[in-house]
């Protein structure tokens, strides 16, 4: 309990760190909502084919769960990246429940960052887009936070398995570029062939997207679905196997790198008076 009350704190002094960063803020917003405006004005009035629905909500739900996704898998793997080649793990381990407080940290932080994210994104979908806001508000919000569960844990593992952040990028990108394209954020998913579906299936951005249709999209929308339904049950079992499996393996996997990361990483203490 004593840990996840220190993580709560550490994570909400952490976004209002981030919050007072001019320069971070700005690019967060023109890298996710400044270029998902501009997809909007660019085609956000065609109509996807076979409905009476335009592309402007669908790819409002595609970006609500590529944002969940892509802060797990490339804002926190970067982020803990870049804490460990500079000792803040090794540190962190010498202290009772260090660990699992960062973590939750760290979590708490990515989760204000999407909460935030995904309502500018929605008001840009209503506002330039014409999007109609939700009409399941409950399915909405489960499958926001049910998605990042599932995501900050497997974000958690990566960062622990690349081997630095100046390389991190580029490796990160080339995992989330063709997931996105395959995941039915772009593209209705009976646009792909079969076996790129079945891959598409096995990971939760495929799921979170689904999810987030069901909540904006009508029923109408379902003749370019897979199977023509929203299978909410399915995705709230594949999110929380996927949350399950993370919150297994991370803590284990970031004890594991601490351990073997050397004490030279961990920045020197100043030298005590006298040695």
């Amino acid at each position: 309990m004593r840990n996840l009350r220190i993580g709560l704190g550490r994570g909400w002094t952490e976004y209002v760190h981030l919050l007072k960063d001019r320069k971070e803020w700005a690019t967060g917003m023109i890298g996710s909502v400044g270029i998902f405006a501009v997809l909007l004005l660019w085609m956000g009035d065609t109509q996807v084919k076979g409905t009476d629905m335009t592309v402007a909500t669908t790819l409002t739900a595609g970006f609500l769960a590529f944002g969940i996704f892509g802060a797990g898998l490339m804002t926190l793997p970067l982020t803990l990246s870049a804490d460990r080649e500079e000792g803040t793990l090794l540190r962190l381990r010498a202290l009772p429940g260090g660990i699992p407080a960062y973590l939750v940290g760290r979590a708490v932080t990515l989760l204000c960052q999407i909460a935030v994210n995904s309502v500018l994104v929605l008001a840009t979908g209503v506002i330039v887009g014409g999007v109609a806001l939700p009409h399941d508000w409950l399915t909405l919000v489960w499958v926001v936070m049910l998605g990042t569960v599932s995501v900050v844990p497997l974000g958690a593992a990566i960062g622990c398995l690349i081997p630095g952040p100046k390389t991190a990028g580029g490796v990160l990108a080339l995992v989330m570029m063709p997931l996105m394209l395959i995941s039915g954020v772009m593209l209705p998913m009976t646009f792909m062939p079969e076996a790129v579906r079945a891959i598409a299936q096995v990971f939760p951005l495929y799921w979170q997207g689904l999810g987030l249709r069901a909540a904006m999209l009508p029923d109408s929308m379902l003749a370019v679905e897979i199977g023509h339904g929203w299978r909410l049950p399915q995705a709230a079992a594949v999110l929380a196997a996927w949350s399950v499996a993370g919150m297994l393996v991370a803590p284990r996997l970031v004890a594991r790198v601490t351990r073997r990361t050397p004490a030279s990483r961990s920045p020197a203490r100043p030298a005590t008076r006298g040695s």
